[in-house]
């Protein structure tokens, strides 16, 4: 016991000494970091793309000029005053219906659905410097250097690649099936960054009683999400997984009475709050994300479903109001992919990518087309940019991967399905396609261990039942190796 007591200590001042301490820019207490500022903003660059795009809803960027013009100017203003304002900081929409903030090193977000709920630009301002406070006090930093950044959806949402190679992929549009990046923060973090959140918004003259508001109508906009979602409000702990990193509601109320009388006044810049030049600016916004609501949310979750007619109906009416959306042409190509109708198909990933050509589903749509196309050269280079643009995209590893398969260049083939089959352990056929992989490239107990998880995740398909042939074929050459 006394050995190994001393072997912690030892760890913990070995530890000590390759990263020393440093002083919390919050608290000015010192304390141990796993990292410097250089690697923690390097860490959140690599992060960010996966974070954006790894959302329900469509995900990536919402793009709005105005409205982000408008709002990089006060999130600005909120870093200025901050306690680190020497970082990095990019601020972005994030074209998701669903009502949630968050922030990483050298990154602050807000989506399309909290933005629109929202009353005025003080309850704006404290929501940001809520999540920029988790930065500041390096909270984020801790979440990322532990390893504890979770990812959510990669079964719930449905990956529908559950059949024949082809099947029903046409259902993961935008990010739905893919990984939604969450930082989760203890209570004690939490209540540090709603502190900071309230001084930085009253530092910038903004009346600090509109973090009252901006926690209730966080609660209204939730719940008016799930209703829209078709989810009971009480289903908390579907909506809790959803969101994350914003400020929780009614139970932290009281404790922000008590931080704001104990935040040191400062005069109000005009009536604190700007409800009128908020509402005027995001009334763009607003109009868009009723569009989402009622017909885009709509026709993914009619895909989801199967309901091909009536995702095809949904989306028909999304793009009869705006054809300015890129996501909303990205859906009409994925349902005319699902009916097999390829030429109306190419159609409605062109014009996405006519708008943004950076809108990583209709890249990975056109990869997908190629591939049932049997182009599969042509998949591979639409689905290598869809990676570039969202690295973490299983879609695209998926496609990719069989892509190469299907061009028998196993060895490229294989890192892409092994992502896949990472998070899809009980694929159909996956780990039968992965040990023929290996053994064209000569890893022979490598693709008698992948033959062996087919025999056991689908024993009685054609894949099975190949794979169940080699691992009787290859047990004596097994044998001879050991």
């Amino acid at each position: 016991m006394k050995r190994y007591k001393g072997s912690i200590v030892f760890l913990i001042l070995f530890i000590t000494a390759l990263t020393g301490c440093a002083i919390n820019p919050v608290t000015g207490q010192k304390e141990i970091m796993l990292m410097s500022e250089g690697q923690e903003i390097d860490m959140g660059r690599e992060f960010y793309p996966n974070a954006l795009w790894g959302d329900i809803g469509g995900g990536g960027e919402f793009r709005d000029t105005q409205s982000k013009t408008y709002l990089k100017e006060i999130v600005s203003g909120i870093h200025s005053v901050s306690h680190r304002p020497n970082l990095p900081l990019e601020f972005a929409i994030q074209n998701s219906s669903v009502p949630n903030a968050w922030a990483i090193p050298g990154y602050v977000v807000m989506t399309r659905g909290l933005l629109a709920g929202l009353e005025n630009e003080a309850e704006f301002a404290y929501i940001m410097g809520h999540e920029m406070g988790h930065v500041s006090a390096r909270h984020s930093a801790q979440q990322m250097s532990y390893g504890k950044l979770q990812q959510i959806g990669l079964g719930a949402a449905g990956i529908a690649l559950s059949g024949s190679d082809y099947a029903d992929t046409a259902l993961t549009v935008g990010a739905i099936g893919s990984s939604l990046l969450l930082l989760k923060y203890s209570r004690d973090d939490e209540l540090e960054a709603d502190r900071l959140g309230i001084l930085y918004m009253t530092k910038l003259g903004y009346d600090p009683k509109n973090a009252l508001s901006a926690h209730r109508n966080l609660e209204r906009i939730s719940q008016e999400y799930m209703r829209s979602a078709g989810k009971d409000p009480q289903e908390r702990g579907f909506f809790q997984d959803l969101l994350s990193t914003h400020p929780r509601t009614s139970v932290r109320i009281e404790e922000i009475q008590q931080m704001i009388a104990r935040t040191p006044p400062a005069a109000l810049t005009g009536d604190g709050k700007f409800r009128e030049r908020f509402q005027t600016r995001l009334a763009g916004l607003k109009r868009l994300n009723a569009l989402y609501l009622d017909y885009y949310d709509n026709a993914v979750r009619a895909l989801q479903e199967k309901d091909i007619a009536g995702a095809d109906s949904f989306i028909t009416l999304a793009l009869s109001k705006d054809h300015s959306q890129p996501s909303f042409h990205t859906l009409k190509g994925m349902v005319m992919l699902k009916k097999k109708a390829y030429g109306e198909s190419e159609k409605y990933f062109r014009a996405a990518l006519s708008i943004d050509n950076d809108y990583e589903p209709a890249q990975r749509g056109l990869g997908m087309l190629r591939y049932a196309e049997k182009n599969y050269s042509g998949a591979i280079q639409y689905l290598k940019k869809s990676l570039s643009l969202y690295p973490q995209d299983l879609s695209s590893h998926y496609f990719l991967g069989m892509s190469y398969y299907r061009s028998k260049s196993y060895k490229e083939a294989i890192p892409n399905l092994n992502l896949f089959a990472e998070a899809q352990p009980k694929h159909a056929q996956i780990h039968g396609i992965l040990g023929i992989c290996y053994e064209e490239t000569g890893e022979i107990p490598s693709a008698y261990q992948e033959y062996m998880l087919q025999t056991k995740v689908a024993p009685d398909n054609d894949m099975g039942r190949h794979a169940a042939s080699r691992v009787t074929a290859l047990q004596p050459y097994l044998k001879k190796k050991q």
